[in-house]
């Protein structure tokens, strides 16, 4: 039963969720283990409590310094002697790391890949008793995942070096042939595979043709989560500035993050957000894998990702606390041939083809009508029933498909008479009369064809445009130009026709638009509000991110059951007794008062 006690009194969980029990057990049988879990599914308490069960130190392998040093405060939050060492720290700071390490004071080390198989640690780490290896992020050991690093691969020195001290590799995202691929590389004997549903019950998985440059779909979206946190990714650098900019314009408290700006500035981007000082941050994909914030309520991306494997890590950030949450996802097929374009450079014949597909794979889940939530799991090797109503294909009216052939005409009519050598961009400010930029200076402005679309708005005939990419009538050529193929050809000739489902084209409708369901994650009442408002002022006196302190879902536990106890605060999910020593007492005092202030 000592496994419940530490459950409860340091974690402050009365029971454990799926596969949890499982992978402690394991762990401390002393057995190798694969657990497979989708993010959100408490992977990490699966080696922290055995930590703390079995004798000598665990190490924790981790990609990212925001990772572990997130990791760090959470557990000494808890009561339980942590500590890491990156790069980031000065000669002094790892002195005294290792001189609490020989002295047994640790119970937890986090440290990078690197780290580990650089000279000289494995030969620290032989004068320490060991109790196990955790291997964060283990899909990276695989070159057939989608984060393939080098210095994972060489982890397998770990079976060398300490052939009876176990290894547990966790990872959110593997596919079987990824799952057999980190059993083989890191030289794991006999290990427990544990995998977990891919599935996320808690998130709605939306996806929509990208309208002209989806600024206002985007708009529109974060309307609906005004005040609560999310993360927004974009393809590129300057989009996430432009993207932050255009989103601070419109009164939300927005920043963008990226790998080029200035490392302080980064980190203050990444505190604010998770001090909830900031609610969005617009950021290249770098972004969230570092972080352990438990109230992101939504996940946008602004444009195609790369694979699915990527995609349902990057979606998975939001609620990881189980509380509902959502995720919007804009692409056109021009997200799908500027990637593919990038990937021409890839030497190795194999893997090129490899993530071609896997980008195909991508943009079709995307474009797909099937249920959302079934593709992914059909994808990582497992069979679901379709969701209901958790996706915008199974919540999806009936579609009346649209004849636009005559339109298809005059855009592909544009494509030809310019030369086969211009954009999608250009094409269509032909289309609509434009007499910017170099249209009059080529002389195209004479063309029958410009104008002829001036009607239409932009947005249009950009879906226009991305339904002839669809069928493969246009394709890009080696100048960037847009160029008929066959089928373009036969439809120009009127030999073949074209239709669109009518809500991925920009046609004016008349009557009200049709509004998607608000995810809502807590009742708009004052009681939650005010104990939110605690939790801020304790996380701002303690120089802590607020979720650290309780999360969203605990305070709501706390808002409908008011406990009035010590013993009913600690029946609370999430309030253990290190939690209660240190907060407890003042949460405690807010019930009261609320519940005083009802019966009056």
């Amino acid at each position: 039963m000592q496994k419940y006690d530490v459950l409860k009194r340091v974690f402050g969980f009365e029971e454990f969720r799926a596969f949890q029990e499982e992978a402690v057990d394991a762990i401390v049988e002393g057995r190798d283990l694969v657990m497979i879990l989708p993010t959100g599914g408490g992977k990490s308490l699966c080696y922290q409590l055995p930590a703390l069960l079995r004798e000598g130190l665990t190490v924790v392998i981790s990609p990212l310094i925001a990772l572990m040093q997130d990791q760090v405060r959470n557990l000494t939050q808890n009561g339980i002697r942590a500590l890491t060492i990156h790069s980031n720290m000065s000669p002094e700071e790892i002195g005294e790391v290792f001189g609490a390490l020989k002295r047994g004071e640790v119970r937890l080390l986090y440290v990078a890949p690197e780290r580990i198989v650089s000279d000289g640690f494995v030969d620290f780490l032989r004068q320490i008793p060991l109790s196990f290896f955790v291997i964060d992020e283990a899909h990276c050991v695989s070159e057939w995942g989608h984060e393939f690093r080098g210095d994972y691969r060489r982890l397998d020195l770990l079976k060398t070096h300490f052939p009876d001290t176990p290894v547990a590799a966790f990872t959110a995202t593997a596919t079987a042939k990824v799952e057999r691929d980190i059993v083989t590389a890191l030289r794991l004997k006999d290990p427990l595979v544990l995998r977990g549903r891919p599935t996320r019950e808690n998130l709605k998985i939306v996806t929509r043709k990208r309208m002209d440059n989806g600024r206002q779909q985007l708009l529109e979206f974060l309307r609906s989560h005004e005040g609560e946190s999310g993360i927004v990714y974009a393809f590129t650098r300057n989009e996430t500035e432009q993207t932050a900019r255009f989103l601070q314009e419109r009164g939300f408290r927005a920043e963008a993050y990226h790998a080029g700006m200035e490392g302080q500035k980064r980190e203050e981007v990444l505190k604010d957000f998770l001090y909830d000082r900031i609610d969005i941050v617009v950021a290249t994909i770098a972004f969230g894998m570092g972080i352990d914030k438990s109230n992101v309520r939504f996940v946008v991306h602004t444009s195609l990702p790369k694979t699915l494997e990527n995609y349902y890590q990057e979606i998975g950030r939001a609620g990881r606390d189980g509380l509902p949450s959502e995720t919007l996802l804009l692409y056109t097929k021009a997200d799908e041939i500027l990637k593919r374009e990038l990937i021409e450079g890839i030497e190795s014949e194999t893997y090129r083809k490899s993530v071609w597909e896997k980008l195909s794979q991508m943009y079709r889940f995307a474009q797909s009508g099937e249920c959302k939530h079934r593709l992914i799991a059909s994808y990582f090797g497992e069979e679901v029933e379709a969701c209901g109503d958790r996706c915008c294909s199974c919540t999806r009216p009936p579609v009346v498909p649209v004849e636009i052939t005559e339109d298809a005409q005059k855009l592909l009519s544009a494509i030809y008479r310019t030369g086969q050598r211009f954009g999608q961009y250009y094409i269509i400010d032909l289309l609509r009369g434009s007499k910017a930029g170099k249209i009059a200076q080529f002389g195209h402005d004479k063309l029958s064809v410009f104008g002829i679309g001036s009607t239409r708005s932009k947005a249009y005939w950009l879906a226009v445009c991305d339904r002839l990419f669809e069928i493969d009538a246009i394709s890009y050529n080696a100048h960037r130009g847009l160029a008929l193929t066959d089928t373009g050809a036969q439809i120009l000739k009127g030999k073949t026709r074209v239709k669109v489902d009518e809500d991925k084209i920009a046609l004016p409708k008349s009557g009200k638009r049709r509004k998607e369901k608000r995810i809502s994650v807590a009742p708009q009442s004052g009681t939650f509000e005010a104990f939110r408002d605690l939790r801020r002022e304790i996380a701002l006196e303690s120089n802590l991110p607020a979720y650290m302190v309780f999360s969203d879902r605990t305070l709501l536990e706390m808002a409908e059951t008011l406990p009035q106890t010590r013993a009913q605060m600690l029946e609370v999910n999430g309030v253990g007794e290190v939690k209660y020593e240190r907060y407890g007492e003042r949460f405690l005092a807010l019930a009261k008062t609320i519940k005083e202030g009802n019966k009056s």
